[in-house]
């Protein structure tokens, strides 16, 4: 019998255990060191208690636990089978493990808005794309994946490094990250970074604009959301899920939204006039049609504190619109914050779909607009609680969790009935 020394026993007990150890990793848990830093697990593993139907309230659509994962049971299609959290994120490092089966096709969302109007969560949030690129193929002969379909794109947008990436064999556990800070964006396959752009720049818009989304208008503008997974018609598996929250950068920066040259940053919907005259002055005006038209920012604004100018001629009658979204192919929903002509409530606050007036102003506040001259408002946004001011004058002051829950962009109206015609100016606005 060969004899071994008591360190060699020692030094092969040591493997044993750390290979014990190894396979017995605790799933679905946070360490000590995770809680410190601000990680928050999304599933522990038990229950889907975070998680609801997409633009619903409960969790009913497949979804369920089975030994510690997350799966889908692979009864979704394009239009439905969508989970949410419960919560909404901005700036965060998500990080997951996952496991798909042969020809598997899934997907993580983020920055989703939940609207009625959105049937689907992909025309709002972009999509850390997961599928079985081989098996896919095999399944679909003689169809191809687009390279724009593959796993850990951003789908339909930007591209990864394929020589970079290291996918475990198909019924294995992978691990993803995703990370959004302040625009910054990284997708992260079993460790290794795969994937990096920045959000709303030119390239980005470029690309938004001329590919898939060329007609979701609303999509990846949101700067917060909630997370979102999608079963695809395929079971797929998820344990590990964890979020941790990164703070905000550009809190007190300034955006001038009119540069007094030319209409750059905007989008104009609908046959009315938008131009800038020789002063310098942005003008609305009642087109022949004489019907509603809208100029917004190609950008979201989410808590801010904006002042303008506006001086109206005609009827004056037009507004401007705060975390509100375009509803093609003229219309936008959302909160207006009212311009209008003498007794019709200009500072006060209406939504143009659902509840209409939510705030308006005294009779007596009515004196503070200057007719055929220049005027001041003020529009202050910081989560549910909104603040208008009137050359100076408080006009309302009010929390609405609706609002608070809430994403958009800023619009300028032009009322529909012809004969309106109002100047902007000083278009400013600080980011809170």
């Amino acid at each position: 019998m060969k004899k071994y020394s008591l360190g060699a026993l020692c030094l092969v007990a040591l493997v044993a255990v750390t290979a014990l150890t190894a396979c017995s990793k605790k799933q679905n848990v946070l360490t000590k060191s995770e809680i410190e830093e601000g990680w928050e697990l999304l599933f522990d593993g038990q229950t889907l208690d975070k998680w609801k139907n997409y633009n619903g309230t409960e969790l009913n659509n497949g979804w369920h636990v089975v030994d510690g994962t997350m799966q889908a049971a692979g009864d979704g299609s394009d239009e439905n089978g969508y989970i949410v959290t419960k919560k909404q994120y901005e700036n965060f490092i998500l990080d997951w493990d996952w496991k798909l089966t042969h020809g598997g096709n899934s997907g993580m969302l983020y920055h989703v808005v939940e609207n009625p109007f959105f049937p689907v969560p992909y025309v709002t949030g972009p999509e850390y794309q997961l599928i079985d690129n081989d098996g896919w193929e095999e399944d679909n002969a003689p169809t191809k994946l687009e390279p724009w379909q593959r796993l850990g794109v951003d789908y339909a947008m930007h591209l990864p490094d394929e020589s970079l990436m290291k996918v475990n064999p198909q019924g294995k556990w992978n691990n993803s990250r995703i990370v959004f800070d302040n625009g910054h964006v990284e997708h992260w396959l079993n460790g290794v970074k795969i994937l990096e752009f920045e959000a709303w720049t030119k390239d980005w818009f470029e690309r938004k604009n001329s590919g898939k989304w060329e007609n979701a208008p609303e999509y990846g503008l949101a700067h917060r959301g909630v997370i979102c997974l999608q079963d695809h018609g395929y079971p797929a598996s998820f344990r590990n899920i964890k979020i941790k929250e990164l703070p905000k950068k550009n809190a007190g920066k300034k955006v001038i939204l009119f540069n007094g040259k030319d209409l750059t940053g905007w989008q104009a919907y609908g046959t009315e006039l938008w131009y800038v005259n020789e002063e310098g002055n942005m003008v609305c005006e009642s087109g022949p049609n004489k019907q509603y038209g809208y100029l917004a920012t190609r950008d979201y604004y989410e808590d801010f504190d904006l002042t303008l100018e506006f001086r109206q001629w005609a009827n004056g009658n037009s507004g401007v619109f705060f975390r509100s979204f375009v509803e093609p192919p003229v219309k936008v929903n959302g909160w207006q914050c009212e311009v209008a002509p003498k007794g019709s409530d200009t500072g006060g606050i209406y939504e143009s779909y659902g509840r209409g007036w939510l705030k308006q102003i005294p009779d007596e506040k009515e004196e503070f607009l200057k007719e055929g001259d220049w005027n001041t408002l003020r529009l202050r946004v910081e989560g549910d609680h909104v603040q208008t001011w009137l050359n100076g004058h408080p006009m309302v002051d009010f929390t609405d969790a609706k609002i608070g829950r809430a994403t958009g962009r800023i619009a300028l109206q032009i009322h529909d009935g012809g004969g309106i015609k109002v100047e902007w100016k000083n278009i400013v606005l600080t980011r809170l």
